[in-house]
């Protein structure tokens, strides 16, 4: 039987072991197109998981390998994101609700990983969040705050007043947070939105500080994984 059923993987880069886990969807129109894609050695893209609408969930790559799901971005101090992180990818177009047999499915494994390589919730992260501009991925769809109710991710909470809403404050809050990819402010308070509050618009708001901000002081980036 071999290793895996995906060949595009590798060693991870200088020892590595996984501490951020990068959630995905496939935007393709099923779950065997997308299995397809992610074991063909032409395409050059895998995940070390993929979960179908049903819950059906495939390992692709060993977790102790390096997939290729990630691509150029950056989370806090890390920048081979493929080397730190296990990727995770759900059969979603991206226009349409995570059905409720995935996300179960989803917290089933998630909660396995995270006991397995002891990564903290706040590690959970989107595709979104590590490239913002390059990709939206799991996108607005995806319930970001059911998971966090069940330990496996996190949200922010009602906090009290926050700095004054600009785009300097915004933006050291999430850098602090963990969106340090080399962006423009725009670019970095769309991705914060996309996963945190999908209906905002507009300029940098109260409800915008109030969020980072707490998300900054309670979560700050790299604490328990300092290696660089």
């Amino acid at each position: 039987m071999p290793d895996s059923l995906s060949p595009n993987h590798g060693p991870r880069r200088l020892g590595a072991r996984p501490d951020l886990v990068v959630l995905h969807y496939t935007a393709m129109e099923s779950h065997d197109a997308a299995l397809e894609r992610l074991c063909d050695p032409a395409a050059e893209v895998s995940a070390h998981w993929l979960i179908s609408e049903a819950g059906e969930t495939v390992a692709l790559v060993p977790e102790e390998r390096r997939a290729w799901h990630a691509g150029a971005g950056r989370w806090g101090a890390v920048e081979d994101v493929n080397s730190r992180s296990i990727g995770i990818e759900l059969t979603n177009r991206g226009d349409h609700p995570f059905a409720g047999p995935q996300m179960a499915a989803l917290e089933r494994l998630l909660a396995q990983i995270l006991d397995r390589w002891s990564i903290p919730p706040e590690r959970v992260i989107g595709h979104s969040d590590m490239a913002p501009e390059r990709k939206d991925d799991p996108g607005p769809r995806f319930d970001w705050r059911r998971l966090a109710r069940r330990g496996l991710s996190v949200w922010p909470v009602a906090a009290g007043p926050a700095d004054a809403p600009s785009p300097e404050a915004f933006d050291a809050s999430a850098r602090a947070f963990g969106y340090t990819a080399p962006v423009s402010h725009a670019a970095r308070l769309a991705a914060f939105r996309l996963r945190f509050r999908p209906r905002a618009g507009g300029p940098v708001g109260p409800a915008d500080m109030a969020a980072i901000a707490d998300l900054a002081a309670r979560f700050p980036v790299d604490r328990a994984s300092p290696r660089a």
